[in-house]
């Protein structure tokens, strides 16, 4: 007797997929910023005094710390690899399906670093304007010890940041919203509200700076069909922003 493994895959199923993984990856950290924000909205003192600081230490041993961080890292990218594992129901390879092969390296890195201009310099003077309307919080990039290994975690630490969002909240989710006969601009809207969300924690600038990222790149996955392009301008904003603020005079950054 043969027993079937397959079977056609539901909108009901497709649907219910999408919540889980964005409940297991970005939609759980929408969530806890959702709470943060309001935590720091109902403290004693305006948002712009209190502080949210990414790349925290874990422990007071360099070791552990480092064991910690690299842990955190790698557990971070399984909802990636989940929802990579899904894809391969769809016909075709899912990894030419994001857009994540290798096929136009060069193309590809060049695309990523006009991205990471296009975003990077008008972001600045966003977070700037952000700071004097008191809408976002003191930012803190990097806030691990002075340590040999602090760089080589903070790249690793925006590569995983890169990884984990631009495939979750653009090449997964859209791919997925698109089978779900949504609307483009409701495609678009969702990805980008969904980028802005998780940044909450961050402000109210945060969350409209990402926003505006998300709808940028939505429209340029919607046109390309490349998702490493994304991951390469992610990860080179947040290596400069990460390790330059590590490594740079700290009264350099006291606008943020």
């Amino acid at each position: 007797m043969t027993v079937e493994l397959t079977r056609p895959v539901s909108r009901r199923l497709l649907g219910t997929e999408t919540l889980l993984v964005l409940g297991l990856s970005l939609g759980q950290s929408a969530v806890y910023a959702v709470v943060s924000i309001i935590a720091k909205l109902t403290a004693e003192g305006p948002l712009s005094k209190q502080t949210a600081s990414l790349n925290t230490s874990a422990s007071t041993r360099q070791w552990l710390d480092l064991t910690y961080q690299l842990l955190g890292i790698v557990f971070a990218l399984l909802p990636v690899l989940l929802a990579v594992h899904l894809l391969t129901r769809d016909p075709g390879d899912p990894a030419r399906t994001l857009g994540l092969d290798a096929r136009r390296p060069g193309q590809d890195l060049a695309r990523g670093a006009g991205l990471a201009a296009l975003i990077g310099l008008p972001g600045l003077a966003l977070v700037w304007v952000a700071a004097q309307l008191g809408l976002n919080a003191t930012l803190v990039p990097a806030a691990l010890p002075d340590v040999w290994w602090a760089v080589p975690v903070l790249i690793l630490a925006a590569v995983q940041n890169a990884v984990l969002e631009e495939v979750i909240v653009v090449g997964y989710l859209v791919t997925r919203l698109r089978q779900l006969q949504w609307r483009l601009a409701a495609i678009i809207a969702a990805s980008a509200l969904l980028r802005g969300s998780y940044h909450l924690y961050q402000g109210f600038g945060a969350f409209v700076g990402n926003a505006v990222m998300g709808v940028v790149f939505s429209l340029f996955y919607l046109r390309t069909k490349r998702v490493l392009p994304l991951v390469i301008a992610h990860t080179l904003l947040d290596v400069v922003a990460f390790v330059g603020y590590a490594l740079l005079p700290r009264e350099w950054f006291d606008w943020l």
